[in-house]
């Protein structure tokens, strides 16, 4: 009888150390990968943007120049 006794005593320490039978420690630690994810994806998106501010292969626009401040009219 000592030994089943153990037993539970045991497997509750396992169970209480384990991530799908503990409730709080895996919905903390759920949390704080969804916050870390949320914080890779915006700072990847900041970054991404500032590299393609900056790129050189721009295209020019051709103004008209009856389009001009000052327009010039034939």
């Amino acid at each position: 009888m000592d030994h089943q006794q153990e037993y539970q005593e045991e497997l509750q320490k396992v169970q209480d150390r384990d991530f799908t039978h503990s409730w709080v420690s895996s919905s903390a630690f759920l949390f704080y990968l969804s916050v870390f994810c949320l914080l890779a994806f915006f700072f990847g998106s900041c970054y991404k943007l500032y590299t393609k501010r900056y790129e050189k292969n721009r295209i020019e626009a051709v103004q008209t120049p009856s389009t001009q401040y000052t327009p010039q009219y034939k």
